[in-house]
């Protein structure tokens, strides 16, 4: 398949390259060198190694620096160099309102020409368009998927299997507490953001029915308080009886080391750790994807739109930095970025094949469950209360025990209405 993706990439880089005047065979064809601008500096590796020489090896004259920048200074820094006009050709691109306001203040192009942009659902493409929809200004690259990544060798040891409803949740949940080998669920409310995260957003869509619980509740035909979004606090308060004794004060850092060193049997969480946990944990590990309330129901898994890269509207090689965009959107790029970080996954719709196994369950469920994001990151928390934000501490006061369901709803959706008129 890979080959095949290179060949196209071949058939489709010299047509570019003979539009543009860059192949080789033209006399006037001259080097450029494009900068990408990113916060990812733990894979700059990756990109030296691996993605720019496959790309260079296409476009000879074309030249890729990777220079990112750290996470937490990644913001004010590019904003500082956008401003000052040294910013790089390509920006590597937050979701939802970080990039819109890049895009506002005109500094990130248009790409709605980009035929690269086909290849991504409307839902990928979400986290980097105007709230109407009608421009795209970042090329999707990345996503990650929630779900439960477990102990395989516990199971196999305790004779339970992944389950696939609720009710199946919860009785392996009571047999690993019965046996009292292992913390049933590894989880811990002291920083908050996992009780939303690993939580809230984990199991919710299948009660909200993904998409449309989300999209409901930004046109105001849904409420925080309606039954749907309420439930899942309900399922979440019944964890506390599973993690771990004195979970209120256990942090991320705790709870990556509680599984990884065997102590636990689920870890709540997503793909991003697959990483991580493959280079930390000696014992075979599996995922299961939310459980659904009811045997055949409809599954929804939240497939997190992540990062994406767009064009430096004052870059002074617009045609070469869409050359590499094009790139960015094809098989080849989905299949590399993919394989090279386990855990995030192309948000294209290109069928690539994946070598890790724990990577390939997360991917496989795309084509047995709709898919949605993070119901509180699109325009829900552009307000003060930050719903997402809020989030954190209601989803943790649920786990323990401080605060109902229906008073976490109610905290959200008063907060929500104090401010977005729709929930008004």
């Amino acid at each position: 398949m890979l080959k095949q993706s290179i060949q196209r990439g071949l058939l489709v880089a010299g047509a570019s390259a003979i539009a543009l005047g860059l192949s080789a065979g033209t006399a006037s064809a001259q080097d450029v060198t494009l900068t990408i601008e990113s916060w990812r500096n733990d894979d700059l590796g990756i990109w030296r190694d691996t993605i720019i020489p496959a790309f260079e090896a296409q476009h000879p004259n074309i030249n890729i620096e990777f220079a990112p920048t750290a996470p937490t200074e990644y913001n004010a820094a590019l904003n500082a160099r956008l401003e000052g006009g040294t910013a790089g050709d390509l920006i590597t691109c937050r979701p939802f309102d970080a990039a819109l306001a890049l895009y506002d203040l005109g500094h990130l192009a248009q790409l709605n020409d980009l035929e690269g942009l086909n290849s991504f659902s409307d839902v990928a493409k979400s986290a980097w368009q105007t709230d109407d929809g009608s421009a795209t200004f970042c090329m999707p690259m990345a996503s990650v998927i929630h779900g439960f990544i477990y102990n395989a060798d516990a199971f196999n040891e305790l004779g339970i299997e992944a389950p696939e409803t609720e009710e199946e949740f919860f009785a392996i949940l009571d047999v690993i507490a019965e046996d009292g080998g292992y913390i049933p669920l590894v989880m811990g409310t002291a920083d908050q953001w996992e009780s939303a995260t690993m939580g809230y957003q984990n199991i919710g869509p299948n009660y909200w029915a993904g998409e449309d619980g989300r999209l409901g509740l930004i046109a105001g035909d849904h409420a925080m308080t309606d039954s749907q979004f309420v439930e899942p606090f309900a399922t979440l308060a019944r964890w506390s009886d599973y993690l771990a004794p004195g979970y209120e004060a256990q942090s991320y850092p705790d709870s990556q080391n509680l599984f990884t060193l065997g102590r636990g049997a689920i870890y709540p969480s997503g793909s991003w750790e697959i990483s991580l946990f493959n280079s930390q944990a000696d014992f075979e590990m599996g995922a299961f994807r939310p459980p659904v309330q009811n045997a055949g129901d409809t599954c929804y898994i939240n497939d997190h739109t992540d990062i994406a890269l767009g064009m430096n509207a004052a870059t002074e090689h617009p045609d070469e930095a869409r050359v590499f965009l094009e790139w960015v959107g094809s098989p080849e790029f989905a299949e590399l970025y993919s394989n090279s970080l386990p855990g995030f996954f192309s948000l294209s719709n290109h069928a690539i094949s994946l070598e890790d196994p724990l990577a390939q369950e997360f991917i496989s469920w795309r084509e047995q469950c709709e898919e949605t994001i993070r119901s509180g990151h699109q325009i829900l928390s552009r307000g003060t209360p930050n719903l997402w934000n809020e989030m954190w501490g209601v989803s943790a006061n649920v786990i323990n025990g401080t605060m109902t369901p229906e008073e976490a709803a109610t905290q959200l959706q008063d907060g929500l209405a104090s401010w977005y008129e729709p929930q008004q």
